[in-house]
């Protein structure tokens, strides 16, 4: 009870402040991912210290990622990351590291691709100018789906799971929680951007492949960063936020969920 009191007490004003940022979006928004990204990318090379991460070329990399995104849209995202292996590669071939370069810039620059693009793509699904405010629809569609499949997926999973889904990634997850959360978390997105916006409304149609796949792709990221702490055998990324863990365990399954809404939406013709 303790520890679900302090999950709560944790979870809902960090709820209210990013359901906040993505509302008022801009520049607001990015500050929230910037500083969300740096502090993930302080997890991720604490947890991958072994394999020697250049921490100083994650951080510029992954917060000009998201800077670009916002300024430029992806394209420009993808600049930063050309850049950042730059830069990596010149800290590398200076640095006296007993660790293979291969390896050293690999490990760099998954978390830069991982956490930089991640966080960008959140940005870059606010920014969508496409009229009557779909960018803050869809911005909150994603955040809810991502939270309410996460909640139905722990509480069913905790109550009536019994077959296990991933026992040497995450032997936590059953099948049960899993499909709990892909049902309400679908339910959330498709009653979210059903019918929106008022100006140029989405079809029923529509509104359910967006959900579905918001729904679907969300556990995908939950299961990627499990599968990344079980190879470097650590439980939680951190503790920053109590019982929570850390930034990269509560944002894992969002930052795969915005990258897939942000391409379903184009597809759609709402980019």
């Amino acid at each position: 009870m303790k520890g679900l009191r302090s999950r709560i007490l944790v979870g809902v004003p960090l709820a209210a402040a990013t359901a906040a940022a993505a509302w008022v979006g801009g520049w607001v928004m990015v500050v929230l991912a910037v500083v969300a990204a740096l502090v993930a990318q302080h997890e991720y090379s604490t947890v991958t210290h072994d394999l020697r991460p250049l921490a100083l070329a994650g951080m510029v990399g992954s917060a000009a990622t998201v800077i670009t995104i916002h300024r430029g849209g992806p394209v420009w995202g993808v600049a930063a990351v050309g850049g950042t292996l730059v830069f990596a590669f010149w800290l590398s071939a200076v640095s006296d590291v007993r660790q293979r370069s291969t390896v050293q810039l690999a490990t760099t620059m998954l978390g830069v691709i991982w956490i930089g693009f991640g966080f960008g793509y959140l940005v870059a699904v606010r920014d969508i100018a496409a009229p009557g405010g779909w960018g803050r629809t869809l911005a909150i569609a994603v955040l809810l789906g991502v939270w309410t499949s996460d909640i139905a997926a722990f509480a069913v999973g905790r109550l009536f799971g019994r077959r296990r889904m991933a026992r040497r990634i995450s032997p936590n997850k059953t099948w049960e929680g899993l499909a709990a959360g892909t049902l309400l978390g679908a339910a959330a997105v498709f009653f979210t951007v059903y019918h929106q916006p008022s100006g140029a409304q989405l079809s029923p149609l529509h509104s359910l492949v967006l959900a579905v796949t918001v729904a679907v792709v969300a556990p995908v990221g939950d299961l990627f960063e499990s599968y990344l702490k079980r190879d470097m055998d650590v439980k939680d990324t951190g503790r920053l936020l109590g019982g929570h863990g850390g930034v990269l365990d509560r944002v894992d399954a969002l930052i795969f969920a915005g990258v897939a809404a942000y391409y379903v939406s184009l597809a759609l013709g709402r980019g």
